[in-house]
């Protein structure tokens, strides 16, 4: 046997009985213990003295170790004393492997059980994959791959305006393998009602939540209640308040209870608005500045000065630092009845506290002092607003703020004073400029443009792509109708064309009339290019923009670039109306090229004059076995029929297949959110269709 080093480390020969000692089991010396390793002087590993490990029941297992490894070494060397063995508790052959046996012992250390399965009564495993356990929502790291892929799309369709193939994207990937997450859904739904359409938002909701039983959050909720209150169906959102304390996962956010106070305050139901606000208290929210706001409103519409104060102390008893928007609507109504001098004290009370307050609260006092003809105060809070502004430290000024006043100097025809206040900046020591936004640059192009001064707003435009920002959709159709107006031809196809480029999406309404003004002017074969560049993007050109092309070229003579063009019709899928095969065929027959392009036109089918709509994904005839017809009510309507499970927030997931594609020629129109219900309720699929407004809806 090899003699073991007296280093920092035992070394063993490979071979002889020392082999039976590897590492990782070398035994303990019985009379030094953890002590002699102790006295080794090595660090890393667990010491402790003799005397407190002795009795424990670690020494005790070690002692066994022993025992057994002693009488093995024994046996193997025919009953001679075991070999030497270094005093130490561990030895290993070198630092890399002591190394590897520490990153072990963290390895084991990190998958203990749990401390709740050494608890007496640990709860039952089993019970996490429960089909009682209520779903719930999609978090962020759901929004990633082709999901966010398809958010991206659906959010920069509604960037463009065009809401309505916003909503058919979305509802098409509900049935398909990769379907949107509850933030896609909420994306368009909240589009809707920022467009007050607010019958397709309910209906949208129904469509994701209930017929797909995607998990809505407390976000799809909000915008379900607001929704119900701006058409005046507040009884229809408490409804939908109640069901989200029994049946959600979640608690209601404090915009729910905003949401709600004002539904009820504006249909004159106050006392209600006010056990909300107490509800909010009692369940432990916090007091929300603008949930007061709305009750005090309420009090002060109704001439109730006293109980509108009264909630305003009992607000800055609850907070610290409450929201500047209570003063400011305190401001409002003491203008509106003529006291002056009252409105001023409630603002100067409120500046006297000093508050840190975001742009959004100071431009509402702004605004409000604007509006009752306070201008030096008004300057004086803007400058402020500025002197403040110390990024990324603190933010007191955004675009919103630069427009406002902006807006107010061009109103009183300042416009010199309109250009400086557009880059002006804090005088304080620590104020940094403000870096103007594209929403920023935009007010000034669209000021400009209204005032003819297109100069100008080239000036804003070359500075705006100058700061590495991207004009947007709102930037370009400013700049083109502006040109339209002023007959600018040259100008308005230079900014179309660079629309295009940048890949931004240009829906079919703005579209046509782009062009066809283009067409009008005799630029048809500039129309050319920017139709290819349009093709990449969606909404790609429908059947009419190509026709209005069509009709220029053909005017103009240009039959090679028309029959091109067909031909790429032919290629995107995109069909021919009668009346445009018929118009083609009658121009090209003037020509003497009719059987030409009569070939081509044959590979598409003609449009019919009233087109098959599309269709809606329906679900599985085994699904609506189960469910013997799907209520049109949602849960917590009265008339809705609960599904068997046992939970009404526990709906099992069902996998659609998509309807059998139509001839990918065919031109298919793409039918608004409203369309496609009455579509549905057309074919008798009530059980499956959302109602709309003023109608019982799932």
């Amino acid at each position: 046997m090899a003699v073991p080093s007296t280093g920092n480390y035992a070394q063993f020969s490979n071979s002889g009985p020392a082999a039976e000692y590897a590492v990782g089991n070398y035994p303990q010396s019985a009379g030094t213990g953890f002590q002699g390793f102790a006295q080794s002087g090595l660090s890393g590993f667990p010491v402790s003295s003799a005397g407190d490990s002795r009795n424990s029941p670690a020494s005790q297992g070690i002692n066994n170790f022993q025992s057994s490894n002693l009488t093995a070494a024994t046996s193997v060397t025919g009953g001679s004393s075991p070999p030497f063995v270094s005093q130490r508790s561990y030895g290993f052959s070198s630092a890399e492997e002591a190394a590897a046996e520490r990153r072990r012992r963290k390895r084991r250390l990190r998958i203990e059980p749990p401390l709740y399965a050494l608890r007496p009564n640990p709860p039952n495993p089993s019970n996490a994959n429960s089909p009682d356990k209520p779903r719930l929502p999609d978090s962020t790291s759901a929004l990633v791959g082709p999901r966010l892929n398809l958010h991206n799309r659906v959010q920069s369709l509604i960037r463009a305006g065009d809401l309505d193939a916003a909503s058919y994207v979305a509802r098409q990937s509900a049935y398909q393998y990769i379907r949107p997450t509850v933030f896609t859904c909420n994306a368009i739904i909240a589009a809707m009602y920022r467009a007050k359409r607010y019958s397709d938002a309910k209906a949208l909701f129904q469509y994701f939540f209930r017929q797909f039983e995607i998990i809505p959050n407390v976000v799809s909720y909000n915008n379900l209640i607001v929704s119900h209150c701006e058409s005046n169906e507040v009884d229809e959102a408490l409804k939908v308040y109640q069901y989200i304390l029994e049946n959600a996962p979640y608690s209601p956010s404090a915009v729910t209870y905003r949401h709600l106070t004002k539904g009820l305050i504006d249909t004159g139901r106050i006392e209600e608005a006010v056990s909300l606000l107490r509800e909010m208290l009692h369940k432990g929210h916090g007091a929300d500045s603008l949930v007061f706001n709305n009750v005090i409103l309420g009090y002060l519409n109704l001439g109730n000065l006293d109980k509108a104060n009264e909630l305003f102390d009992e607000l800055k008893e609850r907070c610290t630092v409450y929201d500047g928007v209570v003063n400011a609507t305190f401001m409002d109504w003491f203008f509106n009845q003529g006291k002056p001098r009252e409105a001023m004290e409630s603002y100067r009370d409120l500046m006297s506290r000093n508050y840190r307050m975001v742009p959004a609260t100071r431009n509402v006092l702004l605004e409000t002092l604007l509006k009752h003809g306070k201008k030096k105060e008004a300057w004086d809070l803007f400058h402020g607003m500025l002197d403040d502004h110390t990024p990324p430290t603190f933010q007191a000024v955004n675009s919103d703020t630069v427009s406002m006043m902006v807006n107010e100097c061009l109103k009183e025809g300042n416009l010199e004073e309109a250009m400086d206040v557009f880059q002006r900046s804090g005088k304080a020591v620590k104020s940094k400029p403000f870096q103007m936004d594209v929403p920023g640059f935009n007010n000034m192009i669209s000021r400009m443009s209204e005032l003819k001064m297109m100069d100008k707003a080239e000036m804003y435009y070359k500075q705006l792509c100058d700061k590495s920002l991207s004009p947007d959709v709102s930037t370009y159709k400013t700049l083109i109708e502006a040109y339209i107006k002023l007959d600018m031809v040259d100008n308005m196809v230079e900014k179309f064309t660079r629309m295009v480029e940048a890949g931004l999406r240009v829906i079919p309404p703005y579209a046509n009339q782009w062009l066809g003004y283009m067409i009008e002017k005799g630029m048809s074969g500039n129309c050319l290019p920017i139709l290819a560049k349009m093709v990449e993007r969606e909404p790609k050109p429908d059947v009419t923009t190509y026709s209005i092309v069509l009709r220029g070229l053909v005017g103009e003579g240009h039959f090679d670039a028309s029959a091109n063009l067909i031909k790429e019709m032919m290629n995107h899928g995109v069909g021919t109306t009668a009346s445009l095969r018929e118009f083609i065929l009658k121009a090209f027959e003037s020509v003497d090229r009719r059987a030409e392009i009569e070939n081509v036109l044959n590979q598409f089918p003609i449009q019919q004059s009233n087109p098959r709509p599309y269709l809606s994904p329906r679900v599985s005839p085994r699904m609506m076995e189960e469910q013997g017809g799907r209520s049109p009510a949602m849960p917590w309507q009265t008339n809705y029929t609960p599904r068997a499970t046992s939970s009404a927030n526990q709906w099992t997931q069902q996998s659609y297949q998509p309807e059998q594609q139509w001839n990918q020629h065919t031109y298919q129109p793409m039918p608004t959110t409203e369309q496609y219900v009455h579509q549905e309720q057309g074919r008798g699929q009530v059980g499956e269709t959302p109602q709309m407004a003023g109608q019982q809806f799932g």
